[in-house]
């Protein structure tokens, strides 16, 4: 006979035997999805509605919910997600700090160049076993790059932007940096082949006299932003004069692939004392040292500005703005200005990783395995193309051969700023895991760098500028990248606290102190603020801050990252 306790025994027994097939015999259903696997082994998606909070630290935007966009909602649907986007406004680092003060976090932050602050407060949850179970997709997508953002311990905290995949296409536009100038000077003056800094600024100077005023306002020559974390596209410019691409604060050697701080450097200097003339003669933008972001976009949007120093991918707005006023004109050409003639400019990007910037999870976000099951929906093929081209047949057209193209109609649709919105594309674009390069049917993921889609883009105004400079697309202007598999050098995985990020916070704050000094001073008192500035960057170690990046770029170059 069973005794008590036996009886119990058997009976969970028993009933253990009968869940295991009961479960075994029915069908998974929404609530236990979690537990059953895909046909790709991964673990099937929940898709029960949920909404995560999303901050972008480092670009401007609209704050809405994903799932008011076309994308957005149809991603909504596969996984269950949305998110509800907040954009910076305000200084990054006090936002970010204030952040980790609290350890209050938003699900998912873009934390830009906050990036190690928040790694160093342990704001971000490790992600391996998460691509694992339900990132495949990412996985795939970002397999060559998997160990570049792979930390020291093992572990990946973020997801870079923009792996390139299959092939690398080169822009036909330039959204990298370059001297730009308001294209109507150009005409007037025949369509001169502009090559050198003095022959830029001959060129604007003499239009400026002629012409003291726009449209009732006066007349901007040259102007720059300085703003915040934007100061580079100030402090990088002698690099790009002296034939080097944008590296961070050192120039590399093609040959030693030895690294050389040039902020001190007579580049730098050349550099500053054109600008200083420029101001004495008044030509220089009075605010250029003490306006924001908003109020340089103002100014580039406002048609009165004759040229500048930028990078094509910061000032879309005004670009967008002074296309829209419908005076071609007054929109802007890029130039690949060097110092001297036997330079040969390399403003064009070779293909590139930039590994130190992404996306995370923080260890606020519940659940966080739908988060990256809604990235993984987001990076497949066929929503990528919806990112970046739309919807076939609506935004963009296939030929009998496969190549995907658009026609005048579609060009004018997805250049209005509401239908990208509405279909989601300014909102997934960037600041989310995407791809580079180009699909596996060998169309180019961004549209506008499939050359028949830029030229058809080209109105008759920009093919006026074509023909008269004898090139197809404005990025023919400029030389050829130069293959440098290291770069970019700034990209390397610098630690807070360390030496070299301590070295770099440090100079940054000089150079912004002195440059506006240097830049403003009366031509009599330049050597000495020149030499003041160099001493001052010259009390920190310059030589130990040269050799991590010799040795970070001498690493790559034998292929370890």
């Amino acid at each position: 006979m069973l005794n008590k306790k036996s009886f119990y025994s058997v009976f969970f027994i028993l009933l253990f035997a009968f869940i295991m097939t009961a479960c075994n015999n029915d069908e998974p259903t929404a609530s236990d999805s979690n537990d059953t696997d895909d046909d790709n082994g991964q673990t099937e998606i929940d898709t029960t509605p949920v909404t995560y909070t999303y901050f972008n630290a480092g670009s401007s935007g609209k704050d809405i919910e994903t799932n008011t966009t076309r994308i957005g909602k149809e991603l909504e649907e596969k996984t269950g997600v949305n998110f509800r986007l907040e954009h910076l406004v305000g200084d990054m680092n006090t936002r970010v700090g204030t952040m980790v003060a609290g350890g209050e976090y938003p699900d998912v932050i873009v934390p830009d160049a906050a990036v190690d602050t928040l790694l160093d407060a342990g704001a971000f949850i490790p992600l391996n076993d998460l691509l694992e179970e339900h990132g495949q997709n990412i996985l795939d997508m970002y397999a060559d790059y998997i160990d570049m953002f792979t930390h020291d311990d093992g572990n990946i905290y973020y997801i870079p932007f923009g792996p390139t995949i299959n092939e690398f296409v080169p822009n036909p536009n330039i959204d990298q940096g370059a001297f730009w100038i308001q294209r109507g000077i150009l005409k007037e003056a025949g369509f001169p082949d502009i090559k050198t800094l003095d022959e830029y600024f001959e060129l604007i100077e003499e239009y400026a006299t002629k012409n003291p005023q726009i449209d009732g306002m006066n007349t901007i020559p040259f102007t720059g932003l300085t703003y915040d974390w934007r100061f580079f596209a100030l402090s990088n410019v002698p690099n790009h004069l002296a034939g080097y691409p944008n590296d961070g604060e050192v120039m590399i050697d093609m040959d030693t692939h030895e690294a050389t701080v040039y902020a001190d450097s007579e580049y730098t200097k050349r550099y500053l004392q054109k600008l200083n003339e420029l101001n004495t003669k008044g030509l220089l933008d009075r605010e250029m040292f003490v306006a924001n972001y908003d109020e340089y976009i103002s100014k580039l949007s406002s048609g009165r500005v004759l040229g500048f120093f930028d990078y094509g991918w910061q000032f879309g707005d005004a670009r967008n703005a002074l296309r829209d006023a419908g005076n071609p004109d007054r929109e802007f050409m890029a130039l690949p200005i060097v110092f001297d003639e036997s330079i040969s400019d390399q403003y064009i990007d070779p293909p590139a990783f930039t590994q130190n910037r992404g996306i995370g999870i923080t260890v606020n976000a519940e659940n966080p395995e739908r988060i990256v099951q809604f990235w993984n929906e987001l990076i497949s093929e066929e929503m990528q193309r919806k990112v970046m081209w739309g919807y076939e047949d609506e935004h963009y057209s296939v030929d009998e051969n496969g190549e995907f193209y658009r026609t005048p109609e579609q060009i004018d649709l997805t250049n209005k700023e509401e239908v990208r919105e509405e279909v989601g594309m300014t909102v997934f674009e960037w600041s989310w895991p995407r791809i580079n390069g180009t699909f596996s049917d060998g169309n180019a993921v961004e549209p506008r760098r499939q050359p028949i889609v830029a030229q058809a883009a080209y109105t008759d105004a920009d093919k006026e500028y074509l023909e008269a400079y004898g090139i197809e697309t404005f990025a023919q202007l400029f030389s050829e990248p130069q293959e440098r598999p290291w770069y970019p050098a700034w990209s390397a995985n610098v630690e807070q606290g360390s030496p070299v990020q301590i070295f770099e916070e440090r100079t940054d704050e000089i150079k912004r102190r002195h440059f506006a000094r240097i830049v403003l001073a009366d031509p009599n008192d330049f050597e000495a603020e020149w030499e003041d500035y160099v001493t001052e960057y010259r009390k920190h170690d310059v030589d130990s801050y040269e050799q991590f990046f010799t040795d970070t770029v001498q690493s790559r170059v034998n292929g370890e990252w």
